[in-house]
């Protein structure tokens, strides 16, 4: 165990948009954050070929550089970044109680805030072809993607209301959306359904499944589907895939030590970052199921190092 002069200030866990931005915030804080990685440095953006949506990049910016221009600049005010997973924390219960970090190799931390960024992990089908196409048609966010696809046909998958917000924003942009069911109905809430049917460039098709992906280099140019019912195949010829069955919070290391709903995500007090663990707060995706944008979380990982600066001022560290 740590002695007092070893207590850290503030712990981040995750390194995507919010927990770098925690991170450049409470470095400036002067609060001396160390920042936990995870196994995917970076998070989902590390995923995604192109970023055209995130403020002050007119001509772009691919995931990968943005993290890297983030670790940079969290670095750059002090904070320490540590390449490592968090497999256990024990949380203390009062107001000014230490918090224990325990990580893969072995580290034991202790701190005096803990800032939760794991975010949260898009569902795939699990096929093989899903890797293949990944970053050259296979997509879990169409207001990410969807740009890269106007005036095209594209697949949508699923059957619950993120498939049907999916498919509608697609068919604002895209010539024609496939919305690919594979049970005989929809998931979905009746006033998704209705904006659905009201949609006359989306064509359904219940009882159907994605199969396999056809294409040349990696780039999607076709999408076999199968009728589950009559094993009858169709090829559609569609420019990309959109998985849209959901996405999972990471957050299974802090389950039953922390307030959650019923599909893990971190529930935290409105208009803050605070969780109902006192000097605990959660940022980005792995508190928000709505958004899911780079820029949300970034400025979510803001508000979490004020929070926490704000905390430590009140329990007098």
């Amino acid at each position: 165990m740590s002695t007092d002069n070893n207590i850290l200030q503030t712990i981040i866990i995750g390194s995507g948009p919010a927990g770098f931005t925690a991170a450049i915030y409470a470095a400036r804080a002067e609060i001396h954050p160390i920042l936990i990685s995870g196994m995917e440095l970076g998070g989902q953006l590390t995923t995604t070929t192109e970023v055209e949506n995130f403020p002050g990049y007119p001509e772009g910016i691919t995931g990968p550089e943005m993290m890297l221009q983030l670790q940079k600049q969290a670095e750059k005010f002090g904070a320490k970044l540590i390449v490592d997973t968090v497999t256990e924390i024990v949380f203390g219960e009062n107001p000014g109680d230490i918090h224990q970090v325990i990580t893969s190799s072995g580290k034991e931390y202790q701190t005096r805030t803990v800032i939760i960024s794991t975010g949260a992990s898009a569902k795939y089908l699990g096929k093989d072809f899903e890797e293949k196409y990944k970053g050259g048609g296979v997509s879990a966010c169409a207001t990410c993607d969807g740009f890269f696809y106007r005036g095209k046909n594209v697949v949508v998958v699923g059957g619950g209301d993120t498939a049907v917000e999916e498919a509608t924003y697609l068919a604002k942009i895209c010539k024609r959306v496939y919305m690919v069911v594979r049970k005989d109905y929809l998931r979905a809430s009746k006033i998704m359904q209705e904006r659905l049917v009201q949609t006359p460039n989306i064509t359904l098709m219940y009882n159907h499944e994605v199969v396999d992906l056809k294409g040349e280099n990696n780039l999607v140019a076709g999408a076999v589907v199968v009728n589950n019912k009559t094993n009858e195949q169709t090829v559609l010829e569609v420019d990309g895939i959109f998985i849209a069955i959901g996405h999972q919070p990471n957050t299974k290391v802090f389950q039953g030590k922390i307030d959650m709903d019923e599909t893990g995500y971190i529930q935290v007090k409105p208009f803050s970052t605070e969780t109902n663990v006192p000097g605990v707060f959660a940022a980005g995706d792995v508190a928000d199921k709505h958004y899911r944008q780079a820029i949300t979380a970034a400025g979510s990982g803001c508000m979490a190092a004020l929070d926490a600066e704000k905390y430590l001022i009140l329990n007098n560290h």
